[in-house]
Formats: structure tokens, sequence, C-alpha cells
């Protein structure tokens, strides 16, 4: 009797260690398990926002290389789009935010002008002058263009013809090309003439009139800026010019750029935009 109770209780106890035991190695088999499974899944997780952020990155970059070369491909119409909004846009900005006025108030044909001779001359005849041109009287434009700044300073050649593109700017294109062509189209736009005779007429007597002041401060703000203008990359050049003449369009429209009444001219014209 005896010996068949110890069989039993050997037999028991036997069970109950290999229960014990397997559950043991289960709970160890887990335990180990757990941080690997989720540190591979957070580490996919991270791999997965890597290449997210890659992805948006590249993205970016290729659609800022995509409008680079498209400006490059396109520098006529990017230029002339440029010259006819910010134009309008100065002169909109001087009479909103300068004079006060409200939408209402706008003068409609004081902006045309800045409309017409910001896509006419600025926009077109100005990339004719100033790349078209350019190109074939100072012929070392284009490489002159490219080279790095401290390099540009070691061509002589390259020196010359920019310091020529800055002097035939302000002593034969403003004051014998441009500063006629805005009179002439100002009278266009705001005379009650349509005698093409009359425009130009009554234009160059406001040129000649207020030619002094025009030139003084056209030295002063396109002298600097040429010296800048003519040491740019090609394609950039009109761009530069545009920005700085928007706020030189926004000062002139608000100091003079009223179109006055006929009957009640007074002695000075308004100076105009560049």
């Amino acid at each position: 009797m005896f010996s068949v109770y110890r069989s039993s209780v050997f037999s028991i106890a036997s069970s109950a260690s290999r229960r014990v035991y397997h559950s043991s190695v289960r709970s160890l088999k887990t335990s180990i398990n757990e941080p690997v499974t989720k540190a591979s899944s957070n580490a996919k997780v991270a791999t997965e926002k890597v290449g997210e952020n890659a992805a948006k990155t590249e993205a970016a970059s290729s659609s800022s290389s995509s409008s680079s070369s498209w400006i490059k491909e396109n520098q006529f119409t990017f230029q002339l789009g440029v010259a006819t909004v910010k134009t309008s846009a100065a002169d909109l900005l001087a009479q909103i935010v300068a004079e006060k006025k409200s939408l209402s108030e706008v003068d409609l044909k004081r902006n045309l002008i800045f409309v017409v001779f910001g896509f006419a001359y600025l926009g077109c005849f100005q990339y004719w002058l100033m790349i078209t041109k350019f190109r074939v009287w100072f012929p070392t434009m284009d490489r002159f263009a490219k080279l790095p700044f401290a390099e540009k300073l070691k061509d002589s050649a390259g020196m010359i013809d920019a310091v020529k593109m800055v002097l035939f700017d302000v002593i034969i294109h403003l004051p014998v090309i441009y500063f006629p062509t805005y009179y002439t189209v100002k009278e266009f736009v705001s005379g009650s003439s349509w005698n093409p005779a009359n425009w130009v007429m009554d234009g160059t007597k406001n040129y000649i009139k207020n030619s002094k002041e025009d030139l003084t401060a056209m030295i002063k703000l396109w002298g600097p800026s040429d010296c800048i203008q003519f040491v740019l990359p090609v394609h950039i050049r009109l761009p530069f010019r545009h920005i700085v003449s928007f706020f030189w369009t926004g000062y002139v429209s608000f100091t003079r750029g009223s179109i006055e009444d006929p009957s009640s001219a007074e002695e000075k014209e308004p100076i105009q935009s560049q």
C-alpha cells in the first residue's frame, strides 16, 4: 500500500514539475521575443519615415530645379510677365497704401500708363536691347556672366564690356530712348489727342521741361544698380532690374504719378517709371 502511495506522489510531482518547466520556458521566450518584435516594428516605422522625408526632399529639389530650368529656357516670357505685373502693382500700391485711396477711387487711366509701358517697353523692347543686342555689341557678356565673382575680377575684357554696358545704359539708353518713350506713352494714354505726332511733340516738351530732375534721379538710382546688374547671370539680369524698378515705380507713382487735368496743369510732369 505504501509503495503504491509513494508511486502516486512521485507521479503527481513529476507531472507538476514538467508543467512548471514548460510554462517557464514559454514565458522566457515571450519576454525575449516581445522587445525584438517591438524594436523591429519601430525600426520599420523609422525607415518608412526616412523614406517619406527623402521623397519629399527630392520632390522639392526637383520642383525647384524644374522652376529654375523653366526660367532659363523661357527668359523672355518670364521677365515680360514680371515687368507688366510689377509696374501695375507698384502704382496700385502707391495709390491704395501710400495715398490711402479706396478701390473705387483708384485712377485706372493712370495705372494703364504703367501697364502699357511695363509690357511694351520694359518687357519687350528692353529685353531685345539688353539681351539680344547687347550679345552682339558686347561679345564677352555671356562668358563673363557665368564666371564666379573672383574670376570676373581677373577678366579684364569682361570687366571692360560690363563698364561699357553701364555707360550705354545711363548715357544713351535712358536719356535718349527710355525717357522720350515714357512721356510719349503717357500722352498716348492720358492725352486728349488721337494724333501720334501730338503724342510725340507733347511728350518731348514735358521731357525737356523735366530733364534735369529726371536725369539726376536716373543717375543716382540706375548708375549703382547697373553696376550690379551687368555682372549677374544673364537670365536674372532683367528680373533683378524689375525688382529695383518696383520700388522706383512705387516712389515715382506716389510722389508725381497722378494725371493732371490739362486745364489746371502744374509746372511739373510726373517722373517716369523704369
